[in-house]
């Protein structure tokens, strides 16, 4: 890890994104739990946006994290979203209010959220890195870095653009690694050209990984060393010039279990890492639709398609082909929501997918499999 940020504990970051949930509230005293675990196992790292949970990751952060522990005891990073900015003076307000929602009176790291070519231009043209940077002067926060879904030629553009910039958090796992869309090996390989250190998202992919189809679950069960989502995260933090890996954690089962992969970190064998190939050409033999359920495409859909459920389901019929993917479909996701065959491919929610997923073609797979009636 660069020198520079000593200040952050081992490599494994609790990601706030998927909280414990209780009656549409984040699960207060599951999260307390969660981070008294998280903090005296030796780890520090924690991570939010506004937009996570809809505003309540941020206030849960403060309720169970910065208003129970001295700021001396913990990271925090924090993301300016272009969804809460129009124009260059809606910036500061915005980032004063994300202090006073997380209960402090600076971040530890500030991202430029979801940066890519068209989010890049938009930042560029409300002087966004140059506000956040007067920011950082100020004192309001410590580190400068953006999150990236693009590829590695828009990251190069970036990084040329503003070598302002310390840190870089890009999507990283052993599915992705070689992925023409997301392309996490190139994108690696720009930011040690920079050198910048490297956070890394989605390293279970959005729980892809921790729940396999079970031919690709069994191969990783005869090594009898860890559940599936412990290689994935050991796969990603065991590249050169990875700071941190961030982890998505909704209970204290997950905790634990990712806590047991780092704790006393070891990087994978020669056989783990041949089973872990195995386990990518069976996941990719699936063809699954890689959906990571981040849900910034469901924002602006006109039609309130709750598209990564969607997704799940077509992607559950086609490994474990049950009443159950059809039952939860028709019962659950679209009783109040549009269906997939409700789509009118205004392309909103492509615009939005980290994943540069072909959405409207997707949703008609899933209307064909599900809206046959």
């Amino acid at each position: 890890m660069n020198p520079y940020f000593s200040e952050v504990n081992k490599k494994f970051g609790f990601g706030c994104m998927r909280l414990p949930m209780k009656d549409g509230e984040v699960d207060v005293q599951e999260f307390n739990s969660m981070v008294d675990t998280f903090l005296e196992n030796g780890f520090n790292y924690f991570d939010t946006a506004h937009g996570y949970l809809g505003g309540k990751s941020e206030t849960a952060l403060r309720e169970c994290l910065t208003g129970r522990y001295s700021r001396d005891k913990y990271i925090l990073t924090d993301k300016l979203t272009n969804f809460f900015f129009k124009k260059q003076e809606d910036i500061r307000p915005f980032f004063e209010s994300q202090l006073a929602a997380c209960g402090v009176d600076y971040f530890d790291f500030y991202l430029m959220h979801a940066q890519n070519a068209e989010n890049f231009a938009f930042f560029k043209k409300c002087r966004a890195y140059e506000t956040a940077l007067e920011l950082k002067e100020e004192g309001k926060f410590k580190h400068f870095g953006i999150s990236f879904h693009d590829t590695a030629d828009v990251l190069e553009q970036i990084l040329t653009e503003y070598p302002q910039i310390e840190v870089v958090q890009i999507q990283f796992n052993y599915i992705d690694y070689e992925d023409p869309a997301v392309q996490s090996r190139r994108c690696l390989q720009v930011c040690k050209k920079f050198g910048k250190p490297v956070i890394v998202m989605e390293p279970v992919k959005g729980g892809n990984l921790a729940n396999l189809p079970e031919d690709a679950k069994a191969v990783l069960d005869e090594l009898k060393g860890g559940s599936p989502a412990s290689y994935a995260i050991r796969f990603a933090a065991d590249f050169d010039g990875i700071m941190m890996v961030i982890s998505g954690m909704s209970d204290m089962a997950q905790m634990e279990d990712n806590i047991s992969a780092m704790k006393d970190f070891k990087s994978l064998s020669e056989v783990e890492l041949a089973a872990i190939d195995k386990v990518r050409e069976i996941f990719i033999s699936k063809n699954m639709i890689p959906c990571t359920s981040c849900r910034y495409c469901t924002a602006d859909c006109p039609k309130q398609i709750l598209i990564p459920d969607l997704f799940a389901c077509l992607n559950a019929k086609k490994v474990f082909n049950n009443w159950n993917t059809d039952y939860y479909y028709s019962n659950v996701y679209t009783t109040r929501n549009g269906k997939a065959s409700d789509c009118i491919k205004c392309g909103k929610c492509e615009h939005s997918c980290p994943q540069h997923l072909q959405i409207r073609e997707l949703l008609v797979s899933v209307a064909e499999e599900f809206d046959k009636s």
